[in-house]
Formats: C-alpha cells, structure tokens, sequence
C-alpha cells in the first residue's frame, strides 16, 4: 500500500466516458476500508490542465499541507480519526502553454498567428471522440482562409462545435446559446476584445498586469481580430469539452465507486476535494445520477472551480435554478460546503467573459459576481441563498462552519493563480469542515 504524507493512497483511474479504468485499483481501496483501517476518505480531483504527472504533483504538494495542518493539531475534534486517499485521475486536456503566461506567445500586444490556432486545433484532436477528429481536420484546412472568408469562418466555427458532445449545454455559461447561434455570427462576436475583470485588492494588493503569478490581464485580453475569434472559440470549445467530461467522469464513475465503497462501509466519511473542473467533477460526485438513492457526503470542498458561480443557485435569471441546486436542496452533503475563490484566478475568469459575449452582451468588462455569467473560483457562489461570504483565515483562525452552509471564502491574499492552491490555509479550511461533519 502506497502511503502520501502518511495517508494511505490509493489511485482511481477513470476514462473519458466516466468508467473505472482498472477495477483493481476498486478493490484495493475497498479491501483496505473493509478492515476498518480509515474512519474518513478524502476523495481529490485534478483539474482541466492537468496530465497524471501535474495531478500527481499537485497531490503530493496538497497531501502535505493537510499532514502539516493535521500534525499542528491545529483543529480540535479530530481525535480518534484516521484518513485515507482516493486519488481521481481523469483524462483532462491541457490549454497551450501561451495561454496560461500572461506575458507568453499570445500575451498583451502579440498577435495571434496561424500556427498557435493550428496547435489548438491539434491538442482538441486529441481530445475529442473519434467522430469528431475528422471535423476537426477539416477545420484545420480553413484557417488559412479565415482572415478574408466570411464562409470558411462559418465553416469553422461548425465543423468545431461538430465535433462536441451537447449534452452538457445549459444556460449557465450559454453554452446552450453557442451551439444555436450561426457559425459567422459567433465567429464575430468571439473576434471582439475580450477583458478579464481587473483583480480586487487584497492582502498585498491586485497582481499587476504581466504578473507571473497570473494578474489581472490575462491572456487574450486585449486581442482582437479574426484569429483571436478562432482562438476565442477553441478555448471556448476546450472549456466546454472538459466541462462535459468532468460531468460525466464524477456523475458516472466516481460515484458509482462511492456508492459501492458506503456499501462496504456506511459509516464510512466521505470528503469531496476538487480543483478547477475537478470542482465540477465532485460536484457531480456529490449530485449522481438521477434516479438512483443519495450517497451520503460529509464535506464538498471546491478549490477555484471552474464552474458557473450559478452552479447552486435559486432562480438566477428569475426562472431557472442552478445545475447543482439539488446538491444544496436535497442535502446531499450532509456537512459544510467550502469555496475558495480568489479575483487572480484569470484561468477560471477567462471562460466566462466569452460567455458574455457568446450571449450577447457587450460590456468592456466580463465575468464578476454582478455578471449573469462568472466562474465559482473567480466569485464564490451566487444567487443562493445558503451561502454565507467569509475570508479565508490563517491557520489557527477561527470558523464558525455549520451544515448545510456554503462558504464562500476569499482566498485572494493567499491564492494568487488558478493551481496556486497548496497552503496550509487551504488545508485549515477543509479540515475545519472536516471537523463539524
């Protein structure tokens, strides 16, 4: 049995469609938690950007916090409590390198060439569904005559989304509407600046603009133009894809293992941790299927999730509840719900001012709290009327968590990008949840 920071770990390794890889990696876990050797299971989900050695990594950094925080006794009421690991490994899709480094390739003043559109279009080959790889070949073959085309733009913009899955379309982040509108006329909208809003002071201040820690003024934001518009679209569609993936990967088969596991052991606590679309992931985790009974979840913790900051709200546009909104209304965490979310996350706050314009709105700047379209790691959650805003605390701070809260805690002093979660801040956080459940 492999031990990270002196928990028990096991990998879980699941496909693109949502099943087990490896039903051995199952059984380990479930013949350990059979002795009873865990009162608690922390299950952690990797994000959108992650390949297996970054998860691994960010495991491994993450784990060490919560050993940290743990052997500080630093939270009372963990007395006669023993944890392990379930370590989720999803096929998510790395973004170009330029596309997370402000001052990059495609940074504040560059041009977006052909080349980086063509490289886009080759990392979501590879992440499609067999189907779809021919469409976007095809694609490929129109970029040349994008700049001067109106008709391969709209070509372009079809044969992309083409080659999506739709079934994770809703109104949330107007995917809905980016499957319905014309091809020329998203390409359009998608081609006008795009601006991220500017990070809020807090703690040392806003990150500056080019910042390496992932400032205000992230990348694309300023770009305009044909190209930009293709780029636009394929962040867009990447963002959409591991949307859906998440989905299906935590709604399929990584509660299908925890029910199986609470079979074994019903007792047994169950710890939902997600980073980035692995916030997404748990989510669906903690939602499953519909049709089939509730698995009992003590904690959620969303770690910069890269999901609508409408995920559990109440009528967020006068009419529709969040896609989450049973996750809050029929109890399904019986204990506290933490969010971190910090305004230097530009990664989660990208997407949502494409959003915005993909629906038609039109404002300089996109994407915040009063947006009808923001990110859960940029704004906490929204429109829901469970949720109590905080600021995350240093270790030994106090927290009054209590069940069936949702915590909206701003991590903008500490967290200063999207993957800058390893602190024993974080840590303290879960933990003090953790402690009530």
């Amino acid at each position: 049995m492999k031990t990270v920071s002196g928990f028990p770990y096991f990998e879980v390794q699941f496909t693109k469609e949502g099943d087990v890889d490896d039903a051995a990696e199952v059984s380990a876990l479930r013949d350990y938690l059979k002795k009873p050797n865990a009162t608690d299971l922390v299950v952690i989900s990797h994000g959108w950007n992650n390949d297996m050695s970054d998860a691994r990594t960010l495991y491994a950094k993450f784990l060490a916090c919560l050993r940290d925080v743990l052997d500080g006794k630093a939270i009372a009421g963990m007395a006669g409590r023993s944890f392990a690991v379930m370590a989720v490994l999803w096929p998510s899709m790395k973004f170009a390198d330029e596309d997370l480094i402000p001052s990059g390739a495609a940074g504040i003043g560059s041009v977006v060439s052909a080349d980086l559109v063509k490289k886009q279009l080759d990392r979501l080959e590879k992440a499609v569904g067999t189907a779809g790889r021919s469409k976007i070949k095809r694609a490929r073959a129109l970029v040349p005559a994008l700049a001067n085309d109106p008709k391969a733009r709209e070509k372009f913009a079809d044969l992309v989304r083409s080659a999506l899955p739709k079934g994770a379309a809703d109104a949330e982040d107007a995917s809905n509407t980016f499957f319905k509108r014309k091809g020329g006329d998203l390409m359009d909208r998608l081609s006008k600046p795009v601006t991220v809003p500017a990070a809020r002071p807090s703690g040392g201040g806003a990150a500056s603009i080019g910042s390496a820690r992932g400032g205000a003024a992230g990348i694309g934001d300023t770009l305009s133009g044909v190209l930009a518009g293709a780029r636009n679209l394929l962040n867009y569609s990447t963002y959409y894809l591991m949307k859906e993936r998440a989905g299906e990967v935590g709604r399929g088969g990584v509660n299908g293992v925890l029910r199986d596991l609470k079979k074994v052991r019903p007792d047994l606590r169950l710890h939902l941790v997600g980073h980035s679309f692995g916030g997404r992931l748990v989510t669906a985790a903690a939602d499953g299927p519909a049709g089939k009974p509730t698995v009992d979840i003590a904690t959620l913790t969303l770690l910069q999730a890269a999901f609508s900051h409408n995920g559990f709200a109440v009528k967020f546009d006068g009419v529709k509840n969040g896609g989450f909104r049973s996750v809050v209304s029929a109890h399904k965490v019986s204990g506290p719900i933490v969010v971190t979310y910090s305004s230097h996350d530009s990664a989660v706050g990208r997407a949502y001012p494409l959003a915005s314009r993909i629906a038609g709105q039109d404002a300089s700047a996109l994407g915040d709290a009063n947006d009808r379209f923001g990110g859960m790691g940029t704004n906490g959650a929204q429109h829901t009327p469970e949720s109590v805003n905080g600021t995350m605390k240093a270790v030994g701070g106090a927290y009054t968590f209590e069940k069936g809260k949702i915590y909206n805690l701003d991590a903008g002093a500490i967290i200063e990008e999207h993957s800058d979660i390893c602190h024993d801040e974080v840590a303290f956080a879960l933990l003090k949840a953790v402690a009530v459940s």
